[in-house]
């Protein structure tokens, strides 16, 4: 194991946060002043780490063997931290959560707890997507709006869009699991009044007029975004965006091509690590 180690004023926490969203053994913590932060990122690969001095500098170590597993259990990960609105937590200790509404007073405080095969929002396509939600709803300036989220895995974006100030939000997942770690999530975390979460599969799910959202979120595999793409267009206002992700940058091409023959243009997208999220409208 691999250590790349560096510190930083405390205010580039968000920029730290965002540049390492790509790598998974990222922990950024309060240094030993109060005004710096310590950015440590731990790998398997001394090549992964020798990359990271080379951009940013920092210092390169190996570690002895350790108990990783308890190194990285939810009280001792890092939250994400999603522009100056969200910090989602692994922990859903009553201390923890406690402590982040005290360092974090004017952001909302998000637990997802990691079970089975399901993870809090730290993949790059779930963090870009959460960041691309908060741009949105800062650039729409409404005050009633709504939001599907189709594939919600574990209901973090259709929460997050409750909090960020959705008037209702509809989500559903093919895998009934998913559905069931969602709505523990919601229990979590508040917001079922207003939240309609079912299973369905996106090529019979039909959005009802009155289900057609101002902001879509769709973070599903590439193929599966090609083919559903005219069902996306549906359940989206006439003046409303499409979120997508889950799409790998080299199939990235391929699929923004298949959403205009949609009938959508691409407004925006961003590539973090392997992963391509772009921000669309009906052309």
């Amino acid at each position: 194991m691999w250590q790349w180690h560096k510190t930083a004023p405390a205010e580039q926490e968000q920029l730290w946060q965002e540049r390492l969203t790509a790598c998974p053994g990222t922990v950024i913590s309060a240094g030993f002043k109060a005004e710096r932060i310590s950015v440590d990122v731990y790998t398997e690969s001394v090549e992964d780490a020798l990359v990271l001095q080379a951009c940013y500098g920092g210092n390169v170590t190996r570690l002895p063997d350790t108990d990783w597993v308890a190194a990285t259990a939810p009280e001792n990960t890092p939250p994400l931290i999603i522009r100056d609105k969200l910090v989602i937590s692994a922990s859903s200790r009553q201390d923890v959560l406690d402590e982040l509404r005290k360092r974090y007073p004017k952001r909302i405080i998000l637990t997802f707890p990691a079970e089975q095969a399901f993870g809090t929002g730290n993949h790059a396509t779930t963090s870009t997507c959460l960041r691309m939600l908060c741009d949105c709803v800062r650039e729409m300036k409404k005050t009633h709006w709504t939001l599907t989220d189709i594939g919600c895995g574990t209901g973090v974006l259709a929460l997050a869009g409750l909090k960020l100030g959705a008037a209702s939000a509809v989500s559903f997942d093919f895998d009934p699991k998913a559905v069931e770690v969602a709505q523990r999530n919601i229990a979590r975390n508040g917001g079922a009044d207003k939240l309609k979460l079912f299973q369905a599969d996106v090529f019979e799910w039909v959005a009802a007029p009155e289900e057609q959202a101002d902001i879509v979120l769709a973070n599903l595999f590439s193929a599966v975004l090609q083919k559903a793409f005219p069902r996306l267009k549906a359940a989206m206002k006439p003046e409303g965006v499409l979120i997508i992700s889950g799409i790998l940058n080299s199939q990235a091409d391929e699929t923004l091509r298949a959403a205009a023959e949609a009938g959508l243009k691409t407004l925006k997208t961003v590539s973090r690590g392997k992963w391509t999220t772009a921000k669309l409208v009906r052309s």
